[in-house]
């Protein structure tokens, strides 16, 4: 392992579903999950504060887990599936039989808990890449189809401090609110001490996929674009990110609601005084304007350079489309339903002295948009990622405050903090509700320590500006 401070894995097995509990079922991926299917698998790392040593750990909680995980998946059972990538010209699609388990690790770690879940730089990135699951390889089938396993999982103790529960899965199977349902239903059903009526009470996933509706033909497009990318995408999904992690290091900054709320204040009045139209303002696109436009200006370290003044930046994000009128899918399905948005900006605009409250408004306006249809310029959301993308200027936010990460609690009391590694190799950064549940939000992100100090001074500033 390459890492500073490596783990000792106690454990090492498979959980699946009870045994004939789910038939043999393929679900065709519909154009909702295409988009995701050149995605790196997602990470997230759960740490609660659990004071007893590791052997309490393995006699008196891991059966639980295990047991308790094993009856999750009868539900969720496309986590314990395979994405099966057949040759062209067949679609891939999601296959689960008899028996289909996911790799379930289990390991302790000496490192300081309290350290490891500070807010402060974390000079060491790679320390966190412990905590997340070895991704299992794919196979070749024959018929050279590529069999992609969908979800690892792991468990991590501190003797006596602390445990972690760490996550890797395929975007492919799940979105943000998916898998949050899925873990919450883990957590439910482990608290319940195996009860699986707590499961039915809070709604169990709808895996019917009947009700998406494709009139403007997104799938064939999709799917076309897809190919034009397969022949040089990497089936290694679980290659690392040692280079860039070692060059950066990475900080939880906060926003508490009271800034939360002046900021809306001042964009909501600044943007009535210059522009008409009703201007969506919420807490998603304060936090969201307020951090990409910090990431640039730490980026352009001479804002008052007027070279290059009319190159485009952009900001990336994806809104759930369950709830919209022309998709009207439940809020418990289990699949992805995300709409993908770009949103432009010019160099100028992003680093003007209005720069924060402009950003807001593009932000606003696209998600305002979404009311009058999710569908509008979506044959473009493949082909705009490529171009965007090779450009290099894009800012991605993962995760959404509505996801309520911090309510995922197996017992031990709420996390002590949640972790998404997988957007500190990226430009990107992670938003989720503080962990206090004061109505403000919390934001991660990686960058080289040059840029940090530059990026956490502007960052600071500018909420002291907002006294």
């Amino acid at each position: 392992m390459a890492h500073s401070h490596p783990v000792k894995v106690i454990d090492h097995f498979r959980v699946s579903p009870p045994l004939g509990s789910v038939a043999t079922t393929s679900l065709p991926l519909t154009f909702f999950d295409f988009p995701w299917l050149l995605c790196r698998p997602m990470e997230r790392l759960f740490f609660y504060e659990f004071p007893y040593p590791t052997l309490y750990l393995t006699n008196n909680i891991l059966p639980i887990l295990k047991n308790s995980l094993s009856l999750t998946l009868q539900h969720f059972f496309p986590l314990a599936s395979n994405l099966m990538c057949p040759p062209s010209p067949h679609k891939p699609y999601i296959l689960f039989k008899d028996g289909d388990s996911i790799p379930f690790t289990v390991v302790e770690s000496m490192l300081d808990f309290d350290q490891l879940i500070g807010d402060h730089a974390r000079v060491d990135l790679r320390e966190l890449q412990c905590f997340v699951p070895k991704w299992p390889p794919t196979r070749v089938t024959a018929d050279d189809t590529r069999v992609v396993p969908l979800l690892a999982l792991q468990v991590a103790v501190f003797p006596n401090s602390g445990i972690c529960i760490g996550a890797k899965f395929c975007h492919v199977v799940a979105d943000g609110m998916a898998f949050s349902h899925f873990m919450k239903s883990w957590a439910s059903i482990f608290r319940s001490r195996e009860d699986i009526a707590c499961l039915e009470k809070s709604m169990p996933p709808s895996h019917d996929r009947s009700g998406i509706k494709d009139p403007l033909g997104l799938e064939s497009i999709f799917t076309k674009d897809w190919w034009n990318w397969a022949s040089s995408w990497d089936y290694d999904l679980g290659s690392t990110f040692d280079d860039q992690l070692r060059a950066k290091v990475g900080v939880t900054f906060t926003i508490g609601q009271n800034y939360i709320e002046r900021l809306k204040d001042l964009v909501s009045i600044k943007c009535m005084e210059n522009y008409p139209g009703q201007v969506h303002v919420s807490t998603f696109v304060v936090a969201c304007a307020f951090t990409w436009v910090n990431l640039i200006k730490s980026q352009e370290k001479e804002a008052s350079d007027l070279l290059d003044n009319d190159k485009v930046y952009y900001f990336v994000f994806a809104a759930d489309c369950r709830h919209r009128p022309e998709v009207k899918l439940p809020a418990t399905y289990f699949g992805n339903c995300l709409a993908i948005c770009y949103v432009p900006a010019k160099k100028s605009e992003l680093l003007g002295e209005t720069g924060i409250i402009m950003a807001a408004r593009e932000i606003g306006k696209k998600v305002k948009e979404l009311e009058s249809g999710v569908f509008v310029g979506a044959e473009k959301w493949i082909s705009n990622w490529k171009e965007v993308s090779e450009q290099g200027r894009l800012v991605i936010v993962a995760g959404s405050p509505k996801l309520r990460a911090y309510e995922t609690d197996f017992g031990w009391g709420r996390p002590k903090k949640t972790e998404v590694p997988h957007i500190y190799a990226s430009g990107s950064f992670h938003l989720c509700e503080c962990r206090d549940g004061g109505g403000g939000v919390e934001i991660g992100l990686a960058l080289p320590q040059d840029q940090m100090d530059v990026f956490s001074g502007i960052f600071e500033q500018g909420k002291q500006n907002l006294i």
